[in-house]
């Protein structure tokens, strides 16, 4: 089995799922057990600044009211995820590629908005994980594309631009292209 961890999986248009319509999703890790990845462009209706004082960490920088938190996937969605620019000194953190890491612990959640965090990150709330086989099956339904990961579309493409820009990586006109496999 080849790893997709550190690529998007790319919400073909024809996948209709009300979650997954129009995402793209960073794959976080893919084994035999399965995969877990957070969905890039589903924010939710909660600034970092909201969320941090929902869970009593004092913030004084105004500029968390327009940081989005996102909903990473329908799974687990009481957890936090930050990917992130590589730091190092977090708990519960892993590297996925020269450009991204992701820490799970709370630690780093004290450090956003000031001079400790890292330069740039992403923080979402729950995560979508397919059990073993599982994601291999929804992409020879042709549910998804993959591309490898890429981190300006994590880091600083509009939320709205993510899954156009993703596309485009692709070379072709996603619309062009149907969910039914056929032989000439």
């Amino acid at each position: 089995m080849n790893s997709l961890q550190n690529n998007f999986l790319i919400a073909m248009p024809s996948l209709k799922d009300p979650f997954f319509e129009r995402t793209v999703t960073y794959i976080c890790e893919h084994n035999d057990e399965g995969a877990m990845g957070l969905v890039l462009n589903q924010p939710i209706d909660l600034s970092l600044a909201s969320l941090l004082e929902q869970i009593d960490i004092e913030t004084s920088n105004p500029e968390l009211d327009e940081v989005p938190v996102f909903a990473g996937g329908p799974v687990g969605t009481d957890r936090g995820f930050v990917l992130h620019t590589p730091q190092e000194g977090w708990r519960s953190s892993l590297q996925l590629s020269d450009e991204v890491m992701i820490t799970t612990s709370k630690d780093i959640l004290s450090a956003l908005g000031t001079d400790r965090a890292p330069s740039q990150f992403f923080l979402a709330l729950g995560f979508a994980g397919w059990e073993a086989g599982q994601l291999e099956d929804e992409l020879a339904a042709n549910s998804w594309l993959t591309i490898p990961a890429d981190a300006d579309i994590v880091f600083n493409t509009p939320i709205k631009d993510r899954w156009e820009k993703a596309t485009a990586q692709l070379g072709i006109d996603v619309w062009q292209l149907s969910n039914e496999a056929g032989h000439a």
